[in-house]
């Protein structure tokens, strides 16, 4: 049963990627077959048979197995991700505790099971008070025991005392962290029958609950002999948390809109303000990295201080999630009451594959009407949708026979399997019908804005005839030959053959506010907030429909893409909506905002399609 499980999850996890990929060496890492100690810098030398100890303390009056694992880095990935990967590749169960130290990025994490008997406040509590202080004195050994005997205190319910320093040195070992030849870890069987289903149940819907106990800036617990973390690591470091909260912000999303749909907006409200919080966080940091990617270089210093910013504000929005992720999995657990939850998936599913012939029409209909490249976005989109809903079909088809067969944890594995692939061919029809909406809406203001941009032309032209020969023309003269030409392209396409009206839209609509900038002198202010007014309404569509395809890409394809295209769509989306709070009061302000956002959007689906294609090379 658990390897049906396994095949489950791995079918799963293809659905957000686009290809298959080799692991990542080192990552995560195999633990040792000789213990519960993987020890791969040295870092306890002649200590280990008092670290042994009190690991046998712990088993022996609590029944808890703590692992502990010394690497040199955790590989460019954040030690939470990192150690989560290491507890599932080995399989730790319900009553394990995994701890994770790197003795030369001077990080550390722990992970333990959804339901395991130690609180998130009670792993708080032993992280601080032990685990922490023997790790600031570069105490290996001591941060393991004092982990195993807070663990044994706080669930005798007795205080958590400092345990003994014994210091050590820096950075132990100097060789690679590489494997050291051990193999894959074999849990006792009974740990194995026990927990086993557990484990990939709490994997399989993103439940374990971990935490890391790194410094705001999350450097570690204190820094390396070497000085301040060099700013290369800590802009790479920058990188790949933005990407881990923005899939966790992301996944964290699509579970509240099950439980909202499942359980009522009432008893999801905690859940949504816990996700708005981290969203909130999460577009702060992708705006501080778009300012660290643009063409105006920081300082050191003021580089140095941003990134640090962004991995402060990355792990506050992790924390405001985990802080109610406990809850959350309470709620969720209702539906071990397997057979509503699955008629819920069921019925939706159903109305999604009936959507499908109507979405397959619509494409084939966008391009006879506007052309291969008016479809583009969306051209794969029925054929991705139409794989997520067979993947569906069969966890349903899993998940039903669990329920009959009464096994209602195993079935929660599939039906969570199929509400995640059910979402996402959601995205991707709801995708069709919302590109061939706005490439309506975009062929019914193409006249107009021709119009407009016709009569902006005839202005130039006049303004040109009646300026002297001292003055300077060349930059009206310029701006006005680019809007002619592209007035003479345009008119050609709509009369030869299919054109992409948005596309068309916008290079009119760009070529009029150019035109329109260069003409802002010779009219009064109330005409050209008009005109800016009459083109905001152009740009905001064309903005809105780039902004759709890139998210609907990086959402469905977020297992390859990474920091810069996001990056790029979180800019694009904040300008979009500051577009909008400028309409009423600026709407010349309003209208480059959202020509930014336009153009941003279109660089993070091109950003994302490169990763994309790099992943499956």
């Amino acid at each position: 049963m658990l390897i049906g499980l396994l095949a489950t999850l791995l079918a799963l996890g293809w659905l957000a990627l686009p290809g298959a990929a080799g692991a990542r060496a080192d990552d995560p890492v195999e633990l040792s077959r000789d213990g519960q100690i993987t020890d791969r810098t040295g870092a306890l030398q002649d200590r280990t048979d008092a670290v042994e100890d009190a690991l046998d303390r712990l088993y022996a009056e609590r029944r808890i197995q703590l692992f502990v694992v010394y690497v040199r880095d955790f590989s460019g990935r954040s030690g939470q991700t990192w150690s989560d990967e290491t507890a599932d590749r080995n399989g730790l169960g319900q009553d394990d505790v995994l701890l994770s130290v790197a003795t030369r990025a001077r990080q550390y994490a722990y992970s333990v099971d959804a339901d395991s008997r130690l609180t998130d406040e009670q792993l708080r509590e032993v992280a601080s008070a032990a685990i922490e202080p023997a790790l600031r004195e570069n105490d290996w050994a001591g941060a393991a025991i004092g982990a195993a005997d807070g663990y044994v205190s706080v669930l005798a319910g007795r205080p958590v005392t400092a345990p003994a320093i014994t210091p050590g040195p820096a950075d132990p070992g100097s060789g690679s962290s590489g494997p050291s030849g051990a193999g894959d870890f074999l849990l006792p069987v009974a740990v194995v029958g026990g927990a086993g289903a557990l484990a990939v149940f709490a994997y399989a819907r993103r439940k374990r609950r971990s935490a890391t106990r790194t410094t705001p800036a999350a450097v570690g617990w204190g820094r390396s002999p070497e000085g301040p973390v060099p700013l290369e690591e800590l802009d790479a470091r920058a990188k790949q948390v933005l990407v881990d909260t923005d899939d966790a912000v992301r996944t964290s999303e699509e579970e509240l809109g099950f439980a909202t749909a499942q359980f009522g907006e009432e008893a999801a409200k905690p859940f949504t303000e816990a996700v708005a919080r981290a969203k909130d966080e999460l577009t702060r940091s992708f705006r501080l990295r778009q300012q660290l990617d643009d063409a105006f270089p920081e300082d050191d210093a003021t580089r140095r201080r941003m990134l640090e910013e962004i991995l402060t504000r990355c792990t506050a929005a992790d924390e405001g999630l985990d802080a109610v992720a406990e809850d959350f999995d309470r709620l969720r657990a209702l539906e071990r009451n397997a057979p509503e939850a699955l008629t819920g998936v069921e019925t939706t599913f159903r109305t999604l594959t009936g959507r499908v012939p109507a979405a397959e029409s619509a494409v084939a209909g966008m391009r006879e009407r506007y052309g291969d490249g008016a479809a583009a976005p969306v051209a794969g989109a029925v054929g991705q949708a139409g794989d997520r809903l067979a993947f569906a079909a069969s966890a349903l088809d899993q998940a039903r026979q669990a329920v009959d067969g009464a096994d209602h944890a195993r079935a929660a594995v599939y039906i969570r399997a199929a509400e995640g692939a059910v979402g996402q061919a959601g995205t991707l029809v709801d995708a069709v019908d919302r590109r061939s909406a706005e490439l309506a809406e975009a062929a019914g203001k193409l006249p107009a804005a021709l119009t407009e941009t016709e009569t902006d032309l005839a202005d130039a032209r006049g303004l040109l005839e009646g300026t002297t020969a001292a003055t300077s023309t060349a930059d009206l003269r310029g701006r006005t030959a680019r809007a002619e030409a592209v007035l003479t392209d345009v008119r050609e396409a709509m009369a030869t053959g299919p054109y992409d009206p948005v596309d068309a839209l916008r290079r009119v609509e760009e070529a009029d506010a150019a035109l329109d900038e260069a003409l802002a002198g010779a009219r009064e202010r109330e005409e050209g907030g008009r005109r800016a007014r009459s083109l905001l309404d152009q740009a905001m569509l064309t903005a809105r429909s780039a902004i759709g395809a890139a998210a609907d890409y990086i959402t469905t394809h977020r297992g390859a893409v990474g920091a810069p295209a996001r990056t790029r769509l979180a800019e694009a989306q904040r300008r979009w909506e500051r577009a909008g709070e400028l309409a009423a009061a600026d709407a010349q302000g309003a209208l480059a905002e959202a020509q930014q956002a336009d153009a941003l959007a279109r660089q993070a689906l091109e950003l994302a399609a490169q990763d994309v294609r790099s992943f499956q090379g």
